[in-house]
């Protein structure tokens, strides 16, 4: 594979967002934080998110048809990033701990988010160990006004680090159990 030192340098200067994907397993909520999420075509308005196969979300937004997604704030808490990065829904509820509200039929965290978009999942591509899923947002809302938080902002000057199962995840970087031990939670 091409998994050399010089791939992952070169690719690690791409540009991400990050955001709080959810989804919900019958009437449980989930979610998870992503990077990997973009605006496919303008009308109808649609979006991709990249989910890893080892997730929970994956198999709720896989067994619901439904996601979506919030735009976190600049300042969110790295704690709050932790609950919904390096905690897995399997272990707690991370819902019982934030506010969220169903928009279209899905949950939509709203703490430290700029908006919040649901999305109908009409396509889906396997991309070995993650699943890219596609499809048209079906309601939006403006929460408040504010500078999303990036990818650069969040490792640059926050200092974060990268969930093993995260689309930009490079093996020199300290694994989702090392960083769950120096989050507070």
């Amino acid at each position: 594979n091409n998994c050399g030192d010089e791939i992952y340098k070169a690719i690690s200067k791409l540009s991400y967002g990050l955001y709080i994907v959810s989804s919900k397993e019958g009437e449980k909520p989930n979610g998870q934080v992503a990077n990997t999420v973009f605006q496919t075509t303008a009308c109808p308005p649609r979006i991709a998110v990249s989910l890893s196969k080892n997730n929970l979300t994956h198999a709720c937004v896989t067994g619901s048809g439904l996601y979506s997604v919030s735009v976190l704030t600049q300042d969110t808490p790295m704690p709050f990033i932790g609950l919904f990065g390096f905690r897995s829904g399997r272990d707690i509820n991370k819902f019982e701990r934030t506010a969220f509200k169903t928009l279209a039929g899905c949950p939509a965290v709203t703490e430290n988010s700029l908006s919040i978009a649901t999305v109908k999942v009409d396509k889906t591509v396997d991309m070995d160990t993650h699943t890219l899923f596609i499809g048209e947002v079906t309601a939006a809302e403006t929460l408040k006004d504010g500078v999303p938080l990036t990818y650069e902002h969040y490792k640059s000057v926050k200092h974060g680090k990268t969930q093993k199962n995260a689309t930009t995840f490079t093996p020199d970087v300290k694994t989702a159990d090392q960083a769950v031990k120096e989050t507070k939670i």
